[in-house]
């Protein structure tokens, strides 16, 4: 009997044979160092000054004490938690009901209202509080439906954010819909159960991971944003405006360090919840759905498209009012068209911060691009340590739990040092493209890797025996196979730097102004006419962009994406 051969004991190798720094462990290690110096080390310095005073001076726990003993600061926990509860309530209501009639309804125009409902996020927040401040406000042109009531405040603020918010909730309920098998409603309908408990027992268990989704996405979106509050809130204090003050109107940068580390809480609380539940996910996922539409009821089909007529109607007009206030002369006494706000002559950055703002935002959409998915393809194919692998993973998932906010602060401490080798890139735009990259980070990332995770790993086997190098692979096989995800990557970080505020407002300089800071600080100025102007072409920009994309790539698509559709 022939006997087995003795694998060797590698616990037995010495240090230095089992630990080899190969190239792929060094791609590996590499991509974990600039994940760990541009998210992990700004995070742990913030967390370091906030048991510093405002003159370098450790006072310990001193700061979080006289926060909490401040009833100004300690106030605006309970209106963030107030105004959170209420917006992500209405947003989950009308983002459901909405998801639902472009999916399972027979409502007719769903195109139509899929791309209106889409239009917020292509503009900055602060554009739907300006146009409600012209809507609303003193001298807005429907003042009067709200009688007694004051746009400034908690009102203007839930309106604010409703508006912002639905197209994230849209897209999560569209997909939770979309899960819906019809083959459940029609057993439960054999069965004889009522419409109620279908709806109890059979729709809402499948909708469960997408409910609380939108609940922990708009929860955190509401605490963690500042601008629309800064723009319509009044007198009305929230956590995430206490650290802009305490950072740009009292340069209190240690209480602002505590601020900040209050905001990650809901938002690490948000982020932990959301992933343990999606670890769920596959067990309720069918490989043959069937897509689930509802009967033909004439009065169902007529309530749903009015209600989304409402819908759409809120937003053109919302969206239309910053736009053609931006051409109004003088809101609401002159009524007369013109170019004049578009000048940008005396305000602060004018057409330099649009042109930043471009600048940043194809820096960001090409570098970020090409950063986020090797990292994604070399944390899921490359053949290395899986403890680097696993390390990667979690460093990219950790920005999602960052509030932008907590970022900008944290990289002002970490860049601004002279003890820092990059203290050189403070005050320069690479600084902006960095944050917001970083800032964005998670969710490419997660595209990215879904996208990869379509093709099996024994095409990598099968590409290493044909003595075909992995660069030469990803080349010929990945990048084709993932451009649709690569170019949905490419304009969701144009849009989003073209609309991000929160963690570049601790960053730019007077040269790297950009065009969302230039909005609020022209709306601080009271010019709030060049305000909207501003976001207008924010907007435009942003539109015209994913336009040419969609034009661009549509026949590139059709070329290399072929296969999907014979394999149907």
């Amino acid at each position: 009997m022939l006997k087995q051969p003795v694998l060797p004991d590698e616990s037995s190798h010495p240090f230095w044979e089992r630990y080899q720094l190969t190239p792929n462990n060094a791609v590996l290690l590499l991509q974990c160092a600039i994940l760990f110096i541009l998210v992990v080390m700004p995070l742990g310095v913030i967390i370091y000054k906030s048991f510093f005073d405002r003159d370098g001076l450790y006072v310990g726990l001193a700061n979080y004490v006289a926060y909490f003993s401040d009833s100004t600061l300690t106030s605006s926990i309970f209106n963030s938690l107030f105004i959170a509860v209420i917006a992500t309530s209405i947003t989950l209501v009308t983002a459901s009901l909405y998801a639902f009639a472009l999916t399972s309804s027979r409502i007719p125009l769903k195109g139509f209202f899929k791309v209106v409902a889409l239009l917020p996020i292509l503009a900055p927040s602060l554009l739907p509080a300006i146009s409600l401040v012209y809507l609303f406000g003193n001298q807005g042109i429907l003042k009067a439906l709200l009688g007694d009531l004051e746009i400034y405040g908690p009102l203007g603020i839930v309106m604010g954010y409703c508006f912002w918010l639905f197209p994230a909730a849209l897209m999560i309920m569209i997909s939770a819909f979309r899960g819906l098998d019809a083959r459940l409603f029609e057993a439960s309908r054999s069965l004889g159960a009522s419409p109620l408990k279908t709806f109890y027992f059979v729709m809402l268990p499948s909708l469960r991971i997408g409910l609380v989704s939108t609940v922990l996405i708009a929860f955190t979106n509401v605490m963690t944003d500042f601008g629309i509050p800064k723009v319509i809130g009044g007198s009305y204090n929230m956590m995430a405006l206490d650290v802009y003050k305490q950072i740009i109107g009292q340069q209190n940068f240690s209480m602002g360090a505590v601020v900040s580390l209050l905001l990650v809480i809901p938002a690490v609380i948000s982020f932990t919840i959301d992933r343990l539940q999606k670890k769920s996910q596959s067990r309720m996922q069918h490989q043959d759905i069937r897509p689930y539409l509802s009967g033909k009821n004439k009065g169902l089909t007529i309530a749903l498209f009015v209600f989304c007529a409402l819908i759409a109607g809120f937003m053109l007009l919302v969206t239309g009012t910053a736009i053609f206030a931006s051409f109004v002369q003088y809101w609401p006494y002159d009524m007369t068209l013109g170019l004049s706000h578009y000048n940008f002559e005396y305000v602060d950055g004018g057409w330099n911060s649009y042109f930043n703002s471009l600048k940043l935002a194809f820096a960001v959409s090409i570098f970020g691009t090409l950063f986020i998915f090797l990292a994604a393809f070399t944390s899921q194919r490359l053949r290395g340590y899986e403890f680097l692998k696993n390390t990667i993973q979690g460093f990219a998932l950790l920005p999602m739990a960052i509030p932008g906010l907590v970022l900008g602060l944290a990289y002002i401490f970490f860049f601004n040092d002279r003890a820092n080798p990059l203290s050189f890139l403070y005050g320069t735009m690479y600084i902006l493209i960095l944050s917001t990259i970083i800032h964005y980070y998670t969710v490419p990332h997660l595209t990215a890797v879904a996208a990869i995770k379509q093709l099996p790993i024994q095409l990598d086997n099968a590409a290493r025996s044909l003595g075909v190098s992995l660069p030469k692979t990803l080349w010929k096989v990945y990048i084709p196979v993932c451009l649709p995800a690569i170019f949905d990557i490419s304009v969701y970080l144009f849009v989003t730097a073209m609309t991000t505020v929160s963690a570049a407002i601790f960053l730019y300089t007077p040269d790297t102004i950009l065009a969302s800071v230039s909005i609020l600080n022209m709306d601080d100025a009271g010019d709030t006419a060049a305000a909207a102007a501003m976001g207008s072409l924010v907007l435009i920009s942003s539109m015209i962009i994913k336009l040419v994309h969609w034009l661009c790539t549509r026949a590139l698509l059709q070329r290399t994406q072929a296969w999907r559709q014979f394999n149907q």
